[in-house]
């Protein structure tokens, strides 16, 4: 498979390429030259496949001759070693779980995946691996734990002071070993700026090996399209063949992945994103003008972001087609008032407790079932953390029905170190300079 970037289209680069590069010099994003269409055998029979099984076949359709199938089921199946289930909660309406990972986030498809491939490309004797990572919550985490012990790799994780919950900073700051942490006295945007820069500036990429572990990273995005096929699959066993999709929104990667998924022919009716207070794209859907602002903090701290990266991707898969994309993606946005109250109504309801980015999934697609639901149709809303990472969102009783997993209670235990940054790019330059 060979890759362009969206600031030229004209660039071809092979997956490895891709992956160790991140970005391209132009400041674009890799994209994939062509997506390549599944059999219709493939997608009508999903539900008599396994996830790991499913990974493979849209990885192989994707990757080609880039990995030999051995090695990639291998990789597959050390990457993705745990379940996604689909949850019915109300008849045609369900919760996609994908928070069983290590790092309790969804994050964790995509970062094992990338962390797995970049050791299998990486050759004896290379020059270190220098990975940068913004996170407004919990790509960081995820990232650590997909990296941490891998030779010959190195890690540093930015993220905004203040506005991560504390088990988030847990994961970030206590790993030690070949992982590092950056506390930046500003917003996810601030970091993702600083990691973007250090990308084009000569001296860091001719002193380091630099590469991202962002959802920019076109090594994050595709296994995040696994997920979606094995959620269509484990409907289509209960005989549902149409199926909409809620989406908590932020950076855009998520859905992105989920469009990317649709054009490889996974029948999807309609993608929901659903955003907090930042709501640059579904401005964007319901008045034509993209317009990035400055984030703003929220309880949904995954979704601060004021001008999602992966945007650009989105537009240009559908850039020859620009009313396709207002017609196959609706957006809404709530603030944290609409979160506190879609948390007490899931609890209530379902005696469910979900984190708040899927509070607001859950809120987006009821508000689209109401305007818009199908009988024949089944939504489904995505979960894409797990509650017990953000603790001070919840009532006790609802913190009461919470399960902590043991993960969670040893991060306690450990002993954790940051280094904090103002947001010049200087300062952040002079410590990746001072540090190798």
């Amino acid at each position: 498979m060979k890759f362009y970037s969206t600031n030229n289209t004209n660039l071809r680069v092979g997956f490895k390429e891709a992956v160790f590069n991140s970005m391209p010099q132009d400041k674009g994003l890799y994209m994939p030259v062509s997506i390549p269409r599944l059999d219709d055998k493939f997608l009508n029979n999903l539900g008599q496949y396994t996830l790991p099984e499913i990974a493979f076949h849209v990885a192989q359709n994707f990757l080609g001759d880039d990995i030999p199938a051995d090695d990639l089921k291998a990789i597959i199946h050390d990457a993705i070693n745990f379940y996604a289930p689909v949850v019915k909660l109300e008849e045609n309406f369900y919760v996609l779980e994908l928070f069983h990972g290590p790092s309790l986030a969804f994050k964790d498809f995509g970062a094992r995946f990338m962390s797995r491939v970049m050791g299998y490309f990486l050759e004896e004797g290379e020059k270190q691996l220098d990975i940068l990572v913004a996170t407004s919550g919990d790509t960081g985490g995820a990232v650590a734990l997909g990296f941490l012990g891998v030779p010959n790799t190195r890690v540093t994780i930015l993220y905004p002071k203040g506005k991560v919950s504390q088990v988030q900073e847990l994961q970030l700051t206590t790993n030690g070993h070949n992982i590092r942490a950056l506390e930046i006295d500003g917003t996810f945007d601030d970091c993702q700026a600083l990691v973007k820069q250090a990308f084009t500036d000569n001296e860091l990429n001719e002193k380091l090996r630099l590469t991202s572990a962002n959802s920019i990273n076109i090594a994050r995005l595709i296994p995040q399209t696994f997920y979606y096929f094995n959620a269509y699959a484990q409907l289509l066993r209960e005989g549902i063949s149409k199926v909409v999709f809620a989406v908590p929104s932020g950076n855009f990667g998520n859905i992105g992945a989920g469009l990317l998924a649709w054009k490889m022919g996974l029948p999807v009716e309609r993608f929901i994103a659903a955003t907090n207070a930042n709501d640059t794209v579904p401005e964007f859907l319901k008045t034509g003008v993209y317009q990035p602002k400055p984030s703003v903090a929220t309880l949904s701290n995954a979704m601060d972001v004021g001008n999602p990266s992966n945007w650009v991707r989105i537009a240009n898969l559908f850039k020859k087609e620009p009313e396709a994309l207002k017609k196959l993606i609706v957006g809404y946005t709530y603030s944290d008032e609409d979160t506190v109250q879609s948390i007490e109504a899931i609890s209530k309801e379902y005696n469910y407790i979900a984190c708040p980015h899927t509070a607001i999934a859950w809120k987006a697609l009821k508000t689209y079932q109401q305007e818009h639901g199908a009988k024949d149709t089944a939504g489904v809303f995505l979960s894409t953390a797990h509650p017990c990472k953000f603790p001070d969102v919840f009532t006790p009783e609802q913190a009461d029905k919470i399960n902590i997993p043991e993960q969670v209670n040893d991060l306690q235990q450990k002993a954790h170190h940051a280094t904090s940054l103002g947001t010049s790019f200087a300062e952040f330059k002079g410590y990746l300079l001072n540090n190798a």
